[in-house]
């Protein structure tokens, strides 16, 4: 081996352990700005979401307001806010009294719950012992709530851990509003350094990918959010005409079963009170309303969920799918872009 071999070798093990001290530092300081962010990528996520799919509703604001993006994103964050945080703070004002209530009427002994109409009895497998417990229940409320308390126990424990997530997911969200609306009004800046992401990913091929992206986020918030918020409504509507007691909060019930892709099975507890409580010609016709709302899904979503999208609803549709089993509500967004990237990077490797 020559002094210059020598030479030139140790000049690349240098490089080389220079290279790879480089290296660790930044997956060091990427890392570390990972674990900072941590707690504010969920509401990160939420408010970009948000921002891109209220974007055109935005830029029509603004236009109509002169071209004044600040005022507009205030006045955009206010509606929003009022549109989506008020209904639930006062849903939730409702609920607490109506809690407040019901304790109050259980101590007091003057909650009466009405004996079970004799067909209860004739229903299969559940017929019995649900006619059962009713009686029990409407004769002797007392013993009903003792031997129903090692359930209520348990049941307890999981309903305060899921109000507190409610409450929580409720104030979390309320920052991605307000992270929107400053998204909504810095934009211009947003859309550069987007360009300039896509660019260092996709190249060629990066307005083609963001506009893909874009695209993908106001499909799947009108295909899924779109959708369950039109069942919702229909649904409320049909617990109105018949009567239903907590007619809001059962519909609120539904529009988060909708969100998770079991709005049908949410509804089969409001059938069988129907049919429980009321005459059969009722009960039918509202059986029939709650199987079309329930089935409705089928028709809107394949019409909105891929709609001007330039990748087959298909793979949109397992990216809400598979993003939702794996991460979760945002998965219903993340999923899809994913899978919808991905799909068009395959294209262009056959290509």
């Amino acid at each position: 081996m020559t002094s210059g071999e020598s030479i030139s070798d140790h000049s690349y093990l240098i490089r080389a352990r220079e290279t790879s001290i480089h290296i660790g530092l930044v997956v060091l300081l990427v890392a570390t700005c990972l674990l900072f962010l941590k707690p504010f990528i969920a509401v990160l996520a939420w408010g970009l979401i948000i921002a891109i799919a209220c974007y055109p509703r935005y830029c029509w604001l603004r236009k109509l307001l002169g071209g004044r993006g600040g005022l507009a994103s205030i006045i955009f964050t206010g509606i929003l806010i009022t549109v989506l945080i008020i209904p639930l703070v006062m849903l939730a004002h409702t609920l607490i009294e109506g809690s407040h209530t019901l304790a109050a009427r259980l101590q007091s002994g003057a909650l009466n719950i009405p004996a079970p109409p004799p067909k209860v009895a004739t229903w299969p497998i559940i017929g019995k012992p649900l006619s059962d417990l009713w009686t029990l229940a409407s004769t002797n409320l007392s013993g009903a709530l003792e031997l129903l308390a090692p359930q209520f126990k348990g049941a307890a424990t999981k309903v305060l851990a899921g109000a507190a997530a409610v409450g929580l997911g409720v104030l979390q969200f309320f920052f991605a509003l307000v992270i929107a609306g400053l998204f909504l009004a810095r934009s211009s800046e947003g859309a550069k350094v987007s360009r300039k992401f896509a660019t260092r990913l996709f190249s060629g091929k990066a307005e083609e990918m963001e506009t893909l992206a874009v695209a993908t986020v106001r499909s799947v918030t009108s295909g899924i959010l779109g959708v369950a918020l039109i069942q919702s409504v229909l649904a409320g509507l049909g617990f109105l005409v018949v009567g239903l007691p907590g007619a809001g909060l059962w519909a609120l019930i539904f529009l988060i079963a909708a969100l998770l892709q079991v709005g049908g099975p949410a509804l089969i507890p409001v059938v069988i009170y129907v049919f429980a409580t009321m005459n059969t010609t009722k009960a039918v016709v509202f059986l029939v309303w709650c199987v079309f709302v329930g089935l409705m899904d089928n028709v809107l979503k394949p019409l909105l969920l891929g709609r001007g999208l330039p990748v087959p609803v298909v793979v949109v549709f397992l990216g809400v799918l598979g993003g939702f089993l794996a991460m979760g509500i945002i998965g219903l967004f993340v999923g899809p872009i994913v899978l919808s990237v991905g799909y068009k990077l395959f294209l262009a490797w056959l290509d």
